[in-house]
């Protein structure tokens, strides 16, 4: 008979013993309590144990894939010790097999890096089979081993964790970026799924260095096969006298990072990296100009999200990034009544959230410019106080007067173009 060990709030470790039976903190919390980070979750492997052994002590399964379990009191996630087997391409291709005689080594072997392959016992001792300690010491990302090349999701993780750790000086080791190099010659990155490339991507744009993921896929060649609207862009000119840093892709990470440190959110991000698509499609013989590259990348970021199965959020503003971020820059010098195309395209009055963001995307693509990282950036300051000004008309004392209609509809559009005209006017007037 084996028992389980209840885990508390407070406990550092939980397990279930028999001569049999041994449970072990595994992956990501053992990495990160070693890097002295904040560990958020808690992931357990079970060794020696059945389905069936579990179940009876109350754990509830989850997943179909291989045998996952939530601890019934702490929702921690319980797996079986596992090996897999490669069977067919991409990641759906493997033979899970789960057992009892699984070993922890066997276990920690089938992980991606070695720094997420290690593991504690129940008293707190260290068991690094793959030397990932190591390697956290001297900053490698590296694959465990040759097994890594049979998933292609492998080579997103490590390029978001690549934008996870890279403030802390990781970088990925050569032979591992070179296996991953091989994977996409053999072709196996293409095929992850739409929402598997997604739900990296987004986690990535959440990490405090989002650029050095798209730098990893484009290192390792993955980006051109993912995502080949932003590869284009790497190599494509750009006016000197607006863009000292010239090509348009290092233009597109520098505004990325410039984000990440205007606060923005993951929304935010995902507009700015996609803003400006439409450079990738100009013809060359057009460069280093891109007349009309706004409309372009408008239609090439509504059809990358269709694609990848976008958030309608995300898609929206990036959208709409692409297609306005130039008027947006040029604000301080457009007619009132081209500032209330704009204002009336985003749908400012009803969507004040997505505005701010707007705003906020445009001012990161500003600022992410080589030498220019810390410009003012009036306009943004200039298009919300042309927004405070024409939120507060209303429609009702003009329909107290007998308006409506069309006759309705061009009173609330001249009172407004004499609101902007009077805000901008104000504006100017003390320099901004």
């Amino acid at each position: 008979m084996w028992c389980v060990q209840i885990i508390t709030a407070g406990s550092n470790l939980g397990r279930m013993n028999t001569d049999t039976v041994t449970t072990y903190l595994v992956g990501g919390a053992v990495r990160d309590e070693l890097l002295n980070l904040p560990v958020k979750e808690r992931d357990w492997v079970v060794v020696g144990a059945t389905p069936d052994d579990l179940l009876t002590r109350g754990f509830r399964p989850v997943g179909k894939d291989f045998p996952v379990f939530l601890h019934p009191e702490t929702r921690d996630e319980y797996a079986l010790a596992r090996t897999e087997r490669k069977t067919a391409p991409g990641y759906h291709g493997f033979h899970i097999h789960a057992a009892p005689e699984v070993t922890l080594e066997d276990d920690l072997q089938r992980r991606d890096l070695t720094i997420n392959a290690m593991a504690r016992d129940a008293q707190g001792q260290l068991i690094d089979p793959y030397h990932g300690a190591r390697d956290l010491e001297a900053r490698w990302l590296r694959h465990v081993s040759p097994a890594f090349a049979e998933d292609p999701v492998r080579i997103l993780r490590v390029a978001r964790f690549s934008a996870r750790y890279a403030s802390l000086g990781f970088r990925v080791a050569p032979e591992t970026l070179n296996l991953m190099r091989a994977m996409v010659v053999n072709g196996e990155v293409d095929h992850l799924t739409p929402e598997r490339v997604w739900a990296e991507t987004v986690r990535a744009l959440g990490e405090s260095r989002p650029e050095r993921f798209i730098e990893t896929l484009r290192d390792c060649g993955a980006l051109a096969r993912i995502f080949p609207e932003l590869d284009r862009l790497f190599g494509v000119p750009q006016p000197l006298v607006h863009h000292p840093e010239i090509d348009t892709g290092l233009h597109t990470l520098m505004a990325l990072t410039q984000a990440v440190r205007l606060g923005a959110d993951v929304v935010t991000r995902f507009a700015v990296l996609v803003h400006d698509f439409g450079k990738g499609a100009t013809p060359p013989e057009e460069w280093p100009r891109h007349l009309g590259h706004e409309d372009r990348g408008a239609e090439l970021v509504r059809a990358f999200c269709q694609r990848l199965r976008v958030p309608n959020l995300h898609r929206e503003l990036g959208v709409l990034t692409a297609r306005y971020h130039t008027h947006c820059h040029r604000a301080l010098e457009l007619r009132p009544g081209t500032l209330l195309k704009i204002l009336q395209a985003l749908d400012t009055l009803r969507k004040p959230q997505r505005f701010e963001q707007f705003l906020l995307a445009c001012e990161a693509d500003a600022r992410g410019r080589q030498g220019l990282e810390n410009r003012d950036y009036p306009q943004a300051d200039l298009l919300r106080r042309i927004y405070q000004a024409i939120s507060g008309i209303q429609a009702r004392p003009l329909m107290e007067q007998g308006l409506s209609g069309l006759a309705l509809a061009e009173a609330l559009r001249r009172e407004r173009l004499a609101t902007i005209t009077e805000a901008r006017r104000a504006f100017t007037s003390v320099g901004c």
